[in-house]
This record gives structure tokens, sequence and C-alpha cells, in this order.
């Protein structure tokens, strides 16, 4: 045999052999991934909550690269600061509806916000039908009212002041998001009465205007006797809104 026919035929061994290699990891590859895909199917078939998940992880995905938006679009309804009145419990659907047709508003939206006014109330210790009715007497429930001074919002937060605040929840135009200006709000209020040494009065004056307030024009009483009124309310007194 001479040279070169012998060194053809090592690199013909070495080609087989690197070929059969490559089909032997492609196969497996593929068997593993396979495998993978079916217990993935498996998986999300006996967990439907995942299925959920995993769908809404995929649609946000291909929204977000804009594929396929012509004929895929968003469904906010999830975004919708709405409830409906039915799902609440009764003494809760009572305030909501009772603020609702008082302030003019939608009551769904109203009912959005004294859920919302539970969930604070349990992390911030204050009373849920407080949280409530600072809303009422500072914005009547408009959640893109803004004042002479910069206060915006349900609660009307000095944004300005409280930039650092909104910054968890992607910045200053959270203001106008209900439920953020709602938990910024609280914070605040909390905040205040803490400074004030745990009275809700003081704290309440603090919060209209800080140290400056001499003279705060009643808004501590209107807030209070919104309270009192909304407490009635959910204890199932039929008071008019007038």
């Amino acid at each position: 045999m001479t040279a070169p026919h012998s060194l053809r035929q090592i690199f013909r061994m070495i080609l087989n052999d690197a070929a059969r290699g490559l089909f032997l990891v492609t196969h497996s590859g593929l068997a593993m991934v396979g495998l993978a895909a079916a217990a993935a199917v498996m998986a999300l078939w006996l967990k439907p909550q995942w299925l959920n998940a995993t769908e809404t992880f995929v649609l946000s995905w291909l929204r977000e690269q804009q594929v396929l938006v012509s004929w895929l679009p968003e469904n906010r309804l999830d975004r919708a600061t709405a409830v409906d009145l039915r799902e609440l419990p009764p003494k809760q659907a009572a305030v909501a509806e009772w603020l609702a047709r008082k302030y003019r508003v939608a009551p769904e939206p109203l009912a959005a916000l004294v859920v919302e006014a539970q969930v604070l109330s349990k992390s911030s210790k204050l009373p849920p039908n407080l949280i409530l009715a600072v809303m009422a007497v500072e914005s009547n429930f408009h959640p893109y009212i803004q004042s002479q001074a910069g206060a915006q919002g349900l609660m009307q937060v000095m944004t300005g002041i409280h930039t650092k605040r909104y910054e968890a929840y992607g910045g200053n135009m959270a203001a106008f998001d209900p439920r953020t200006n709602m938990r910024v709000g609280v914070a605040v209020l909390v905040d205040a009465i803490k400074l004030k040494g745990g009275s809700v009065d003081e704290g309440l004056r603090f919060y209209l205007g800080g140290d400056a307030v001499t003279e705060d024009g009643g808004y501590v009483a209107k807030v209070l006797s919104e309270q009192a009124r909304l407490d009635q309310v959910a204890a199932g007194v039929k008071l008019p809104v007038q």
C-alpha cells in the first residue's frame, strides 16, 4: 500500500467516525427535545393553571415583539381597574354603590377602589373607610385631577415631592394609575400619622399641607365625617347621598 493511499483511508475513517458521532449526538439531542416537549405537554395538561400562565407569557412576548399584531389585539381586561359589585362581600358592595351614586362615578371602578382599600388597610393598619374618605374629600374619586399646587390623582399626592415613592412603580406618570396613587398616598398618610405621634387628626392635617398648615379649613372634620358615613353604610344603614 502506497503512502497516499494509506492517508486517504485514514482520512476516510476519520470522516466516517465524525459523521457517525454527529448523527448520534443529533439523534440523542432530538430525542431529548422530544422527551422534554412531551413532559412539558403532560405537565401543562395536568396543571391547567400552568397552561394559562404559559399562554399569557407567550402572547405577551409576541405582542412585545409586535408579532401578529394585526390579528392578535391586546386584551386589556386584566388591566382594567374595575370589579363587578356582585363579586364583593355585601358590606363592601354597599359602600361602593353608595359612593358611586354620591360622587357620580361608575360603580365598577369604585368597587375596585374599595377592594384595594381593604388590601391596603391590612398592610397600613388604617381603616379602609378612612382611606376611601380621604379620596372622597381630596378628589371626589376622579383619578386624573390635579391641584394648582401640583397634587395629583385620587389621593392628591404631591408627585414632585414624592418622586422616589413612585420609582418602584415606573416613575411619576404612575401617579395617574388609581391603584398606584392609592398605594403611595396611603404610605404618605401612614408616615404623616407616625410623625405626629400616632394621631390620626394631626396626621391628616400634616397630609393636607405639612407643618405649614395651621388652619385646615375643616379638612380633618370632613374626612372623619365621611368615614363615619361609610361605616354606617357598611353596617346596613340607608343613608342619603346628599
